[in-house]
C-alpha cells in the first residue's frame, strides 16, 4: 500500500492564490450553472473591476506628481508604472539602503515571499539584514519586539493576515504597551513594523481571505495603516518604517498585481495622521479603505449618472488612530454618510466611524449612518464573492441614504 500524505496548510498557499480550475472536470456543468454576486454578461454594476480606468489610479506621470502631500523635488521628477507589490519592494529596498538598523524577515522572506514582495532584497543586502524565520508567528514578532526595542527598525512580515493570531499576544501585550510600562526610562520598541498580506482575493477561503483589521483598532499603542494603491503603498510603508510607534501595516492581497499605476520614481513620505479625500462631492460622503475603494469608486459613477447626486469619496488609510476630522468636515457638508469596509460589520470600523458620526455630527445628518460591509460568518470557498460588499450594494446604499 503507497502511503499518502495530506499537505501542511501553508503549502497550499500558492495554490488557493492561482485561478482554480474544476476540481471535479465531471461537473463542470455544474460550475458553470452557479449564479455569482460578480456579474454575468449585460450586467450593468457589478462588473469586474476596470483597473486601467479607474481614477483611484494615477494612469498618467502629470496626476502623479500633481499629489500636493508629495515634496517638491519628488513633484519634479520622474514616474515609472509598477504594481503595488514592486512598489512595497522599492519603498524596503529604499529603507534597507540608507538606514543600517532596517531588518527584513519572515517566513519564506528571503526568497521574495509568497506575493514576492522581497524578491532579491536578500541578494542585495545579504541575509544577515533579509532573512528567513521558523513557521512560528509568535517567535518572529517576539523577535523583532526585542530588535525594536534595541534601536533596530525591524520589518516582520506576517505570510498572512490570517495567521496572525498565534502572535496577537505579542503585539497586544508586548508591543503596543512597551513604551506605556517604560515609563521615564524611553525603552520602547518604535520603529517596529508588522507587515501582512489581507482581504479577499476571490479564491482564499477560511484561512486566505480573513480581515482583522478591526481587532487591532482596539489596542492603544499601535498604528494601523491599509493603503489603497502602489503610490500610497510606497509612502505609506517608508513612513511607517520611520516613525516611532509600532505599526501594523495590511496590504490587500488581490491589489499585489492588480492595481499599477504611474509611481514617482524617488522616495518619499506620506502622513500616518490623515485621511484622503479622493472625490469631493455634496450630497453623501462614503467612507472606506484599502480594496473596497474601488467598488465605491464604481458604484459613485453609476449612481451619479442614475440619480444626479454628487459623492465624495475619502479613504481613511490610517484607520487607528483615524482622521476623525476630514471625516466630520465632510459629513457637516454633506448631511449624509456611507461607510464601507470588507470585514464584518460587527464591531468592526464601521462602527467607530458611524458612532463617532452620530456622536460629532448628529445635527448635520439628513439620514442614519449607513454601513455596508462583510457578512458576519466564515468566507466559505464558494461564496467568498457574495460575502465582500459588491458595486450593486453601495449602490443601493446612496440610493437608500438620498431617498431617506
Amino acid at each position: 500500500m503507497v502511503a499518502t500524505t495530506i499537505p501542511p496548510m501553508r503549502a497550499l498557499c500558492r495554490y488557493l492564490l492561482r485561478p482554480q480550475a474544476p476540481v471535479y472536470p465531471r461537473c463542470h456543468h455544474l460550475v458553470r450553472s452557479k449564479r455569482h454576486s460578480s456579474a454575468p454578461a449585460g450586467a450593468r454594476l457589478n462588473n469586474t473591476v476596470e483597473y486601467d480606468t479607474t481614477p483611484i489610479l494615477h494612469h498618467t506621470s502629470r496626476t502623479a506628481l500633481q499629489n500636493p502631500e508629495l515634496p517638491e523635488d519628488v513633484r519634479k521628477g520622474q514616474t515609472k508604472r509598477i504594481n503595488l507589490y514592486t512598489a512595497i519592494n522599492e519603498a524596503l529596498r529604499h529603507a534597507l539602503q540608507t538606514d543600517e538598523r532596517t531588518l527584513v524577515f519572515g517566513e519564506d522572506v528571503q526568497f521574495g515571499g509568497v506575493f514576492r514582495c522581497t524578491m532579491n532584497l536578500a541578494t542585495d543586502f545579504g541575509t544577515e539584514r533579509v532573512f528567513n524565520t521558523p513557521l512560528s508567528e509568535q517567535g518572529l514578532v517576539g523577535f523583532a519586539i526585542g530588535a525594536a526595542s534595541e534601536g533596530m527598525r525591524p520589518v516582520a512580515e506576517i505570510q498572512f493576515a490570517d495567521y496572525v493570531y498565534p502572535a496577537f499576544d505579542q503585539i497586544v501585550n508586548e508591543a503596543a504597551k512597551y513604551r506605556y510600562r517604560s515609563g521615564s526610562s524611553g525603552v520602547n520598541c518604535g520603529g517596529l513594523v508588522i507587515r501582512m498580506p489581507s482581504g479577499g482575493v476571490g479564491h482564499g477561503a477560511l484561512y486566505h481571505s480573513q480581515s482583522p483589521e478591526a481587532l487591532f483598532t482596539h489596542t492603544p499603542g499601535l498604528r494601523v495603516v491599509i493603503p489603497r494603491s502602489p503610490t500610497q503603498a510606497k509612502g505609506l510603508l517608508l513612513s511607517s518604517i520611520r516613525s516611532n510607534d509600532p505599526i501594523i501595516f495590511m496590504e490587500p492581497k488581490i491589489l499585489y498585481r492588480a492595481a499599477v499605476e504611474q509611481v514617482p520614481v524617488a522616495p518619499y513620505y506620506l502622513p500616518l495622521d490623515k485621511a484622503e479625500v479622493l472625490k469631493a462631492g455634496k450630497d453623501v460622503t462614503i467612507i472606506s479603505y484599502g480594496t473596497p475603494l474601488y467598488t465605491c469608486s464604481a458604484a459613485i459613477k453609476a449612481a451619479e449618472k442614475d440619480f444626479g447626486c454628487s459623492v465624495e469619496l475619502i479613504d481613511l488609510r490610517t484607520i487607528f488612530p483615524w482622521d476623525r476630522a476630514t471625516v466630520l468636515d465632510s459629513v457637516k457638508k454633506t448631511g449624509r454618510a456611507i461607510v464601507v469596509h470588507e470585514s464584518m460589520m460587527n464591531a468592526g470600523v464601521g462602527a467607530e466611524v458611524a458612532a463617532t458620526i452620530q456622536e460629532k455630527a448628529f445635527l448635520r445628518l439628513e439620514a442614519p449612518v449607513k454601513r455596508v460591509t462583510g457578512w458576519a460568518t466564515h468566507t466559505g470557498l464558494q461564496y467568498e464573492k457574495f460575502i465582500i460588499p459588491d458595486v450593486t450594494r453601495v449602490y443601493d446604499a446612496i440610493r437608500q441614504t438620498l431617498d431617506y
